[in-house]
């Protein structure tokens, strides 16, 4: 893809903006009048194109930076579009989530409105529902608590209120939530609501709900707010919920100045009320719409794109992009099988060793699984074998007590910096006394999460000095009022340890390596997805984790839950016909030609078709001669990396994954005699 050489910062000429770009990008940024819909795949650039097309519009005079409303769905991806907007030049453009901008409008109208401060906002629905479910009579656990406060959330972010509930659950197949019937819900819906008024306190979706009828019911309000924002870009429409969808036409009050981006092959978050019907149907509500679509691939390798386009093609998704990779072959996806979850955990840990051994940063690395329940396997496997890592999900960073009394310091150490003193050292001085120090400490747990947060604001330090100019050198005080962004955005600077999280949690983010684990009927498809849309989505949630990776995934499953129980699991449904056959998988007997061909589905266009059927020979007799599966002795993703790396040496052979030092020993010399032997029939 095209960079851009112009220092960070400066104003760009409009052709320098489009010179960046690819064809399909160009088009996006040229299409300043709505509306837009751009649907852009995994890896696309589709935050590229949106700022780029924000950029240009500013830079050619076609609109005010002040009059451009960007909204996205998690905070750290409106820091993103911000950091890349100034980094273009244009300052003044709002980018911020659907929460964010909606409390911004409310807080700033609800004095003139309706008088004095707004409500406080609940943090958590929790202690409300809990007490609704006091009043109705309804017995209550914790867990009981939880999943009736996700039920109350999908009904407002689904614009059902309490009177319609049972209707609207029983037409979208809602299973009840912690066995209640859907009667009851909708009591708790509408004594939550009381309890909220008797307490003067409001909710998040109450902040959209609120702003929109603010909106429509007061016109000068709304002329007022329409009169500001002109020109909106919406990011992850796939996702939009119907009450931001009500709040959005209320922003755009008939006009068609709207850029929407999204990929219907990313909608994973239905139970939600998220929805992709509003993007499938875009060109139906403006049919005067343009539609560019993304398929250029610049995140991962030929092999993982060829991975995501299979399980796609495979369950006919609708609406589904076909992905054409950018970059070069990398390694074969792996899949492998374990005897059980603990040897699992302790494998995908051995082989993050590997990785990290091999100069792959903890921070590029990820462990990627259905639930959060499956986290502790990992977490203590990455221990033992003394990699780091950080759990997606867990205490933000910015409240987190450390990195709070850090920025306190740094705070305090700006008012009096030596403006000699280069800022990424001034930084080190004042973290030696939070916790901080050049080489990370022995020790595991708190102590080195610490330092690991500490050396994520040194790394900042050193990311904006870098992207300073020498007319403009980065400062202390600088430092500090990114970090104050960042921390209302909840935009956190990266940790370098390995990232454990949740397929859903992964969502936007990308890693150089990736492990799907826990691959098996009954977390993927999990078994709570009952009907087909649910199974459907569970497709779509497989899709979205193997896009993460950029060049090394390894997909794996085991097929016991202990160590010594029944090997009752099956793999995945959706990697059926994908699989190379281990012996056991579902569907995998007949006859030798169809198992080969199955085998050379993973091969790419780098590998030597004819050393890979050599291989399969070869370890087709040695499994003979020791009486054994031939599985155990190499599988075939090992054959096919062998195949595409060719390795000539017993370090280019430790490289590869699934060859362990005993099986080098003894298969190692064989092997490579049988790379050069395919050499030199070339």
């Amino acid at each position: 893809m095209p960079v851009l050489t112009n220092s960070p910062g400066a104003p760009l000429h409009p052709d320098a903006i489009l010179d960046a770009l690819d064809p399909e990008q160009r088009e996006v940024a040229l299409a300043l009048a709505g509306p837009v819909c751009v649907l852009a795949g995994a890896g696309t650039g589709k935050t590229r194109a949106i700022t780029h097309r924000i950029a240009y519009g500013v830079r050619t005079g076609a609109y005010p930076p002040t009059s451009v409303l960007a909204v996205t769905f998690t905070a750290r991806a409106a820091g993103e579009m911000r950091t890349r907007l100034r980094e273009l030049g244009v300052a003044g453009v709002q980018a911020r989530t659907f929460h964010a901008a909606a409390l911004r409008q409310l807080g700033y109208f609800w004095p003139r409105v309706v008088g004095g401060a707004p409500p406080q906002i609940l943090e958590h629905k929790a202690p409300a529902v809990a007490e609704a479910a006091r009043r109705i009579g309804a017995s209550v656990d914790r867990v009981a608590v939880r999943d009736l406060s996700s039920e109350v959330e999908w009904a407002k972010v689904s614009l059902v209120t309490a009177e319609d509930y049972v209707k609207a659950a029983a037409a979208d197949d809602r299973p009840a939530p912690s066995g209640f019937d859907h009667q009851t819900v909708a009591r708790l819906v509408a004594a939550y609501e009381d309890v909220k008024t008797e307490r003067g306190v409001i909710d998040f979706e109450d902040v959209l709900l609120m702003l929109a009828d603010m909106l429509g019911s007061h016109p000068h309000i709304g002329d007022q707010v329409r009169s500001q924002y002109r020109h909106f870009v919406v990011d992850e429409f796939q996702d939009v919920s119907p009450l931001q969808h009500f709040l959005l036409d209320q922003w755009l009050g008939g006009r068609k100045e709207l850029c929407v981006v999204g990929d219907p092959s990313q909608t994973i978050y239905s139970f939600t009320g998220a929805t992709p019907h509003y993007l499938l149907d875009f060109t139906r509500t403006y049919r005067d719409a343009q539609v560019v679509r993304l398929v250029r691939d610049y995140r991962s390798t030929p092999q993982v794109v060829h991975l995501a386009n299979d399980v796609l093609r495979r369950g006919r998704v609708t609406g589904a992009l076909e992905l054409v990779a950018q970059r070069p072959a990398g390694p074969p996806v792996s899949f492998t099988t374990y005897d059980d979850d603990e040897a699992e955990a302790a494998g995908i840990a051995a082989r993050a060793a590997r990785l990290v051994a091999d100069g792959v940063r903890p921070s590029e690395i990820a462990v990627l699984y259905r639930t959060n329940a499956q986290s502790a396997a990992f977490e203590s496997a990455l221990s033992d074998a003394g990699v780091s890592y950080q759990v997606r999900g867990g205490a933000r960073f910015f409240q987190r007590r450390d990195v709070r009394d850090a920025v306190v310091l740094l705070r305090g150490a700006a008012r009096s910096s030596d403006p000699d003193q280069p800022m990424p050292e001034q930084v080190r001085d004042v973290l030696l006394s939070a916790g901080w120090a050049e080489k990370p400490p022995a020790a595991r747990g708190a102590t080195r999460e610490r330092w690991e947060a500490m050396q994520a604001l040194v790394g900042l330090a050193d990311d904006l000095a870098a992207a300073a100019s020498e007319d403009a050198p980065a400062t202390l005080q600088g430092l500090v009022d990114e970090l104050a962004e960042r921390a209302s955005a909840q935009h956190a600077p990266t940790v370098d340890g390995v990232t454990l999280a949740s397929l859903h949690a992964a969502k936007g983010l990308e890693w150089d390596a990736v492990f799907l684990a826990g691959m098996n009927e009954g977390l993927m498809p999990i078994s709570l997805a009952e009907t087909d849309e649910g199974v459907a989505e569970e497709r779509r949630l497989l899709y979205v984790g193997i896009t993460r990776a950029r060049e090394h995934l390894d997909i794996s499953y085991a097929r016991s839950r202990n160590p010594g129980g029944r090997a009752t699991r099956k793999r995945t449904r959706f990697l059926d016909g994908i699989w190379p056959d281990d012996g056991r998988g579902r569907g995998r007997t007949g006859t030798g030609r169809a198992q080969r061909g199955q085998a050379r589905a993973q091969l790419t266009g780098h590998a030597n078709v004819e050393l890979f059927d050599a291989l399969r020979e070869w370890r087709l007799s040695v499994a003979r001669e020791t009486d054994k599966p031939a599985y155990t002795v190499l599988g075939d993703a090992t054959l096919a990396a062998i195949a595409e790396l060719r390795p000539t040496s017993t370090a280019q052979l430790a490289r590869i994954n699934g060859i362990g030092p005993a099986k080098i020993d003894r298969y190692g010399p064989t092997l490579i005699t049988l790379v050069e032997s395919a050499a030199e029939r070339d």
